[in-house]
């Protein structure tokens, strides 16, 4: 029976499954209860390796007592450099077991930023992941007094380093065993002092509006709202995971680590950004949460398979797919599916659909989750009528991550759900902005007391800066941020978002900047899909001899427009973008033009590009 209809696997779990009131009590706990199962797996070499949380509490002990004989006290912060890997966690959870405060900082930020954030957060001990991010803190480690030392997880290539300041991961494991051995069960007195209401960790907003700003969360709020997330959606021991968003971003740290580490849930680390597409395949998640960014990439992925198939395999496939659309449509409106439609979507399944969905790797996906940026509802039914539910949450660092989420009862594509049952949300009256209290509301920004006064008014409500409406049922739909929402000069209001989701639905557009604000007409800045438009354009013999002259080519600018002129006739004609201009820079996630979730800044995309801005409106 398809999970269309079946919704017995997803149950909220109300019942507490793990006790704790910190982050460290609770993985204590977990290696209590667990010790021999399997918790985290990462591939090297080709060879997935397992660590048990039996492992997985010996390494953790034995970094924290390494961290204690460097002389590291409660309450001081140690920062992360590192790309998403089982050490990040390990040395995130050291350190929260010898009482201190966990940062994590970006693979992808230079040496400045480095700099910044360590002395903004007062860091002491600076874990890097290799050689590459240890050349940014030793660029700037002069700048930063309270640093005592780096400690490097991967010393390939560094074998031959004398530094007094720099010692390798393995050796601090070597100094915690014998610290160990010395001062028996300091471990267990520092977990036990961490209080509830003690600073936990940091993370840091992306600052696409000027300096980034450090989110202080406590060990309560973060226990809270880990509970809470097993009341939208419960995971189990049973689930597979696949973890590789940055665990310095609130959405991994919280939806990936410490929900599998409260549920129990398999972690499967992948090896590197670039393999995904194949790691998922491999992993086959049961629960597979990720940014719209990637949904948008599998699908294309499909699209373009597609194209190269038999005029028979596309005919099944436009079958099946319509076949799935149907159940789709009936399953949104909360209307019951017939027994002959559920005999179709078998067939469609069996002769299509499970194909396509062992393509992406989601073939054993119980839900898909989506979030930390707006997604079209048309893909979010498009994986519905493949058969695996896709629900939306919405919520941001300062709300510890999910503060909305769309049951799986009741999917409603373009809508983030009612507000979690863990925090209250509802709209400002007089702007419309979306605002948020809870317990999983952050604490404030560090060392920006007037920031968080602006942040949170006196009663206890978040101000979150998005815009929303909600309906009757109580389920909530944003329609942009307030700062984004674009005025034209003939006075029409624009919400820019609505365009640009329809565009990046387009297998040839990664993401889009609609621009329009006191201007006469809607323009856009594109960003293509590198690998798409390249096969398309070999497949057409387009010449080209580089990235620039794709974007340049006249075949690939009538490739656009006609997706420009298919988004365009679903908008009234004051709404239609009118002239557009493609990025010519092929960016990766260490160019200023992106977030660390890959989505375009806005205001830096406009401002870096406004001599091509003014040209579309001459």
């Amino acid at each position: 029976m398809s999970y269309l209809w079946d919704l017995s696997h997803i149950k909220p779990q109300t019942e507490v499954v793990l006790q704790g009131d910190t982050i460290p009590a609770l993985f204590w706990n977990g290696v209590k209860e667990r010790g021999p199962n399997i918790w985290m797996r990462q591939k090297d070499f080709g060879i997935w390796r397992s660590w048990t949380w039996n492992q997985t509490g010996e390494a953790v002990r034995e970094i924290a007592h390494g961290l204690m004989a460097l002389g590291f006290e409660a309450r001081e912060t140690a920062s992360i450099l590192s790309n998403t890997r089982i050490e990040w966690v390990l040395c995130d959870l050291a350190v929260l077991s010898a009482g201190g405060v966990a940062n994590g900082i970006y693979p992808t930020d230079a040496a400045e930023q480095v700099q910044y954030l360590c002395a903004d957060s007062g860091t002491t001990v600076l874990f890097v992941e290799d050689d590459e991010q240890l050349d940014k803190a030793l660029e700037v480690r002069a700048q930063l007094p309270r640093l005592k030392k780096i400690i490097v997880c991967n010393m390939e290539g560094l074998r031959e380093l004398n530094d007094p300041q720099v010692m390798s991961l393995a050796a601090l494991r070597e100094q915690g065993r014998t610290h160990l051995q010395q001062h028996p069960g300091e471990v267990e007195a520092r977990v036990a002092a961490v209080k509830p209401n003690d600073l936990a960790i940091l993370v840091y907003t992306s600052g696409t509006t000027g300096r980034p700003k450090g989110a202080m969360h406590n060990h309560h709020g973060l226990v809270y709202t880990v509970r809470g997330y097993n009341t939208l959606i419960a995971r189990s021991e049973q689930d597979e995971c696949m973890c590789f968003l940055p665990l310095c971003h609130i959405a991994e740290r919280m939806g990936g680590e410490y929900f599998s580490l409260y549920t129990g849930a398999k972690l499967n680390f992948v090896e590197n950004p670039e393999t995904v597409p194949e790691n998922v395949r491999e992993i086959a998640p049961t629960v597979f949460t990720a940014v719209p960014r990637v949904w948008e990439k599998f699908y294309s992925g499909v699209m373009i398979t597609l194209k190269e198939a038999s005029k028979a395999q596309q005919a099944a496939y436009a079958w099946a797919i319509g076949v799935g659309q149907q159940v789709a449509d009936l399953v949104m409106a909360g209307q019951p599916v017939p027994s002959s439609l559920r005999m179709r979507f078998t067939v469609a399944r069996l002769l299509v659909l499970d194909n396509v969905r062992k393509l992406i790797g989601i073939h054993r996906a119980r839900f898909l989750v989506t979030g930390a940026a707006p997604i079209s509802p048309d893909l979010v039914r498009w994986y519905l009528a493949l058969g695996v539910p896709m629900l939306e949450v919405w919520g941001m660092t300062e709300t510890c991550g999910a503060s909305t989420g769309i049951p799986a009862d009741r999917i409603k594509p373009g809508s983030i759900g009612p507000a979690a049952s863990y925090n209250e949300v509802k709209l400002d009256p007089a702007t419309g902005e979306i605002l948020v209290r809870g317990p999983n509301v952050f604490t404030g920004y560090l060392n920006l007391p007037e920031k968080t006064a602006e942040t949170i008014d006196a009663d206890g409500w978040l101000h979150t800066g998005d815009v929303g409406v909600v309906d009757e049922e109580g389920f909530f739909r944003i329609t942009d941020r307030m700062k984004d929402i674009i005025i034209t000069a003939g006075g029409k209001n624009i919400t820019p978002s609505e365009l640009e989701n329809e565009l990046k639905f387009s297998p040839y557009v990664t993401d889009a900047v609609v621009i329009g604000d006191k201007r006469p007409y809607l323009t856009v800045i594109i960003m293509i899909d590198q690998e798409n438009v390249e096969k398309y354009a070999q497949d057409n013999d387009v010449p080209f001899s580089n990235y620039a002259s794709l974007t340049r080519a006249p075949e690939v600018q009538g490739l656009i427009q006609a997706e420009i002129d298919r988004v365009n006739k679903k908008f009234a004609r004051v709404e239609q973008i009118k002239k557009f201009f493609l990025l010519d820079t092929q960016l990766s996630a260490e160019d200023e033009e992106l977030t660390p979730t890959m989505k375009l800044k806005r205001k830096l995309v406009q401002t870096k590009y406004e001599p091509q801005i003014e040209a579309m409106y001459r």
